[in-house]
């Protein structure tokens, strides 16, 4: 076969009107990323933004400090990439919008990684050493997390970020706080804290974390301080001790027991029973009663009253040498126990409150370590 006898192969490609590009076909964005960041650096890109709508009202967003305590993660890739669109989008919108990024380089999380890297030494060094070497480590997380904002596209004040730790901003701190102090707004007072034995320190709300366990509850009988007072009172006829039960889930705040609450409006009962033989009469909330004794035999009912009647009502503790005494709170609740609230100012929220508000003693007796 000659090559005359051979059809020629079109190239449909050049019957068509394509159009051209000079976008590459690779992203290669390894070498393109930073060399995007630097020409928008070059180009002072964030302050011609600013430039641009320099008459323009502000937007400025207040952004909430990530702590300085290791690299970046999707957490915060989703906060900034957001928080970037915002401000992209006002600026669009015709207003001014700069953007000054921050760090927490104070807490917990900071301290914690020092004092895992130290270990044992840090028994040997003083509070001073100690903060120095959270200060590098935090100064040195603030270099990488910045590096790596700005890999994300983040336009901002990269060069001039606010730092929690700058004597400035603590100075600025101090100035607020002697505000405070001056108008009479700050006082000392006792109030139960998330604790870490560990690193003797208080931790914030934001710093716990809870698991579901399964544990031990108890319930313990309280005796009337004045029994006789109490029979007389309620007409109890009786010759048996006078008992406030309730149940806790904290046995050991027990210790630390200042006082019983109950609901002023749920209806209690003085129940009669026997234990070994011996008659004895507790006092219950009225809807807990069959749920609580069907299980110990033969009880009786002999009287319900009123939680309201029962505050007041003196009691001694269990296995300390003092009294308590009964005291109203709406947070008691007939769903679980017995409708009385074992109550510890010192190791509770709602406890806090309820000794504060009823004049009783804060008391914790355990120690920081």
């Amino acid at each position: 076969m000659t090559t005359e006898s051979t059809p020629t192969k079109k190239n449909y490609k050049d019957t068509l009107n394509l159009p051209q590009t000079a976008f590459p076909m690779e992203a290669k964005l390894v070498a393109n990323e930073p060399a995007r960041l630097k020409q928008w650096q070059g180009e002072r890109l964030y302050e011609k933004i600013l430039t641009s709508r320099a008459d323009a009202p502000k937007w400025i967003l207040h952004d909430g400090p990530p702590f300085a305590n290791g690299d970046i993660h999707a957490g915060h890739l989703l906060n900034k990439v957001l928080k970037d669109i915002f401000m992209r989008f006002k600026t669009m919108a015709g207003f001014q919008t700069p953007y000054v990024p921050g760090w927490d380089c104070h807490g917990l999380p900071i301290e914690h990684k020092i004092m895992e890297k130290l270990g044992s030494k840090a028994r040997e060094m003083s509070v001073v050493e100690i903060r120095k070497q959270c200060y590098d480590y935090a100064h040195n997380y603030v270099q990488i997390q910045s590096e790596q904002f700005q890999r994300l596209g983040i336009l901002g004040e990269w060069n001039n970020p606010y730092l929690t730790m700058k004597p400035e901003y603590e100075a600025e701190i101090l100035q607020v706080f002697a505000r405070y102090v001056e108008a009479g707004l700050v006082y000392k007072q006792l109030k139960p804290v998330h604790w870490s034995i560990e690193n003797r320190t208080a931790l914030a709300d934001a710093e716990l974390e809870y698991r579901d366990v399964t544990d031990n509850s108890v319930f313990v009988e309280f005796t009337s301080a004045n029994p006789g007072a109490f029979k007389s009172k309620f007409d109890v006829r009786e010759n048996a001790p006078v008992n406030f039960l309730i149940w806790t889930t904290t046995p050991w705040t027990l210790p630390a027991n200042m006082a019983i609450a109950v609901h002023p409006d749920v209806e209690y009962a003085l129940v009669k029973y026997e234990r070994n033989g011996d008659a004895h009469v507790s006092v219950v909330a009225k809807d807990l009663v069959e749920r609580l004794f069907s299980n110990r035999g033969a009880h009786t009912m002999l009287k319900t009253v009123v939680g309201n009647q029962l505050v007041g009502e003196e009691y001694r503790h269990p296995f300390i040498d003092r009294t308590g005494k009964v005291v109203h709170a709406e947070y008691v609740t007939t769903t679980d126990g017995t409708g009385l609230v074992h109550t510890a100012p010192g190791h509770g929220e709602d406890d806090y409150h309820t000794g504060i508000n009823n004049g009783i003693e804060v008391y914790c007796p355990v120690l920081g370590n």
